[in-house]
């Protein structure tokens, strides 16, 4: 596929391969882009911001909404390329294609709730006579970079706000699975997006990042990924907005008093969904001890009894890792925690980039695979006696997005929500659920501010003080 740059696709002598990460076979190959590419996407996304801003809120609106209408058109197009490129599954990527449209046409409708609001200037002795208000405005260019795991509905949580507060808008995917992000790219143009309002470049991030990221024609960088990426952004990044959302280690806790069943069921969904390629797929199951061996046994029984393989086979429970080193390296991970006395009840084998579900329990806190995220298909298993010594091993580790809690103590439930350190916490339910319009994000390494569609608004905007002096009023 060719990228977008400027106002025309474009293609380069210098290309990058997309490999399936089942079976290593080459989908599609994409330019791999120079740093006079860069120059020309921040070259027409600074001149571009002002088609971007005189867009009407109801023209945004309508771009929104018939994109959208065009991914529900060919969902199982899209499911199939995020299935092909990417780790999941194809009943997996339908999901997320799914809620790209649900993503988009939420956008849609928060273009149209952007408000502002009148301000009482005579609060103050002296402002008698002054009337005024404000109201949001775009705030220029705004750099999107995206990971590999959501590697379409991730980037229409990026592109989809941007749009509907009148930004122009650089878009960066992740260099192995960027077909998705091409795709949406070409459905927004088709949609009636104005050249030069969207670009989408392709290629390496350590050939691109620094040069996108640090240039002052880029008002806001938008980043979903690891940490010591969005650390090396921070020290380059200048006097611009930044969003980071940078992955977790989320801990779930099982009270005694739970629905076992359920809790089993959603965790084990939890942990290995995306082969555990999940900013919030589920880590760290604190267990009450009165009920901690039948959780585990059922547990281990469940992940077991996943399939793992052909990614588009309509069976298939969990399709393989991104690629074989990511692979080797969550198996490295297991082999230490097992050497440093953890159990291992399932899984922890690889064959290629697949890695099965993986369980272990007796996980000892100087692990890796304790206090790092393994962004991987594989869990750990704590028993413990006490709620407040629960929630404290919960915020143990130095991640904070999400947190989940099983009881059926309203009591129990609110102690659990209010000692919880986390952006989220899912009550009777596994980490892994997010709503797309609810705020979205992380206190400690899991990042900076929120997004979901209003929230991402919000800070994809800036607010514009208006006053009157008006004498004799």
């Amino acid at each position: 596929m060719k990228m977008l740059l400027g106002h025309e696709w474009v293609d380069r002598e210098d290309t990058i391969d997309v490999r399936d990460p089942f079976d290593d076979s080459i989908i599609d190959t994409v330019p791999a882009a120079s740093h006079a590419d860069v120059e020309t996407a921040l070259a027409t996304a600074a001149a571009a911001k002002d088609t971007a801003r005189g867009m009407t809120t109801y023209e945004r609106a309508q771009v929104l909404n018939r994109t959208a209408g065009l991914i529900a058109d060919r969902i199982e197009e899209f499911a199939e390329t995020i299935a092909r490129e990417g780790s999941k599954t194809i009943n997996e990527a339908r999901g997320e294609a799914r809620r790209c449209v649900n993503t988009l046409t939420i956008a849609a409708e928060e273009a149209k709730r952007l408000q502002g609001e009148t301000i009482p200037f005579d609060s103050f002795p002296g402002g008698e006579a002054r009337r005024g208000y404000y109201e949001r405005v775009p705030i220029g260019v705004v750099l999107a970079i995206t990971p590999f795991n959501d590697p379409l509905n991730l980037v229409a949580h990026k592109l989809g706000p941007a749009i509907a507060g009148g930004n122009a808008v650089i878009l960066k995917p992740a260099t192995v699975t960027p077909l998705s992000a091409l795709k949406l790219t070409e459905a927004f143009m088709e949609a009636g997006l104005p050249s030069g309002v969207l670009q989408c470049i392709t290629g390496y991030g350590a050939v691109l990042g620094d040069a996108l990221v640090e240039d002052s024609r880029v008002r806001m960088v938008s980043f979903t990924g690891g940490v010591e990426a969005g650390e090396r952004i921070m020290s380059r990044v200048g006097l611009k907005k930044i969003g980071m959302e940078l992955g977790s280690n989320s801990p779930v806790i099982v009270w005694k008093d739970a629905d076992l069943d359920w809790a089993v069921e959603t965790c084990v969904s939890g942990a290995f969904w995306a082969a555990g390629q999940n900013c919030i797929g589920v880590q760290r199951i604190y267990i009450h001890r009165d009920v901690y061996e039948q959780f585990r046994d059922d547990f281990v029984k469940r992940a077991a009894a996943y399939r793992t393989g052909d990614k588009l086979d309509e069976a298939t429970n969990m399709g393989p890792m991104i690629n074989e080193g990511e692979a080797k390296r969550v198996e490295r991970w297991v082999q230490e925690a097992v050497d440093k006395g953890a159990t291992l009840l399932a899984g922890g084998t690889r064959e290629g980039s697949l890695v099965p579900p993986t369980v272990l329990e007796n996980v000892p806190p100087e692990a890796t695979i304790h206090y790092e995220e393994v962004f991987g298909p594989a869990v750990n298993l704590y028993p413990v006696d006490d709620l407040d010594e629960a929630i404290n091993a919960a915020n143990s580790v130095n991640y904070g997005l999400h947190a989940a809690g099983f009881s059926n103590d309203v009591t129990v439930c609110h102690r659990m929500a209010a000692g919880l350190d986390c952006g989220s916490v899912i009550l009777n339910d596994s980490t892994d659920y997010r709503l797309d319009s609810m705020p979205f994000g992380g206190v400690k390494n899991s990042g900076l501010g929120r997004e979901g569609l209003k929230f991402s608004l919000q800070e994809m905007t800036e607010p514009k003080v208006i006053c009157w002096y008006l004498p004799g009023v």
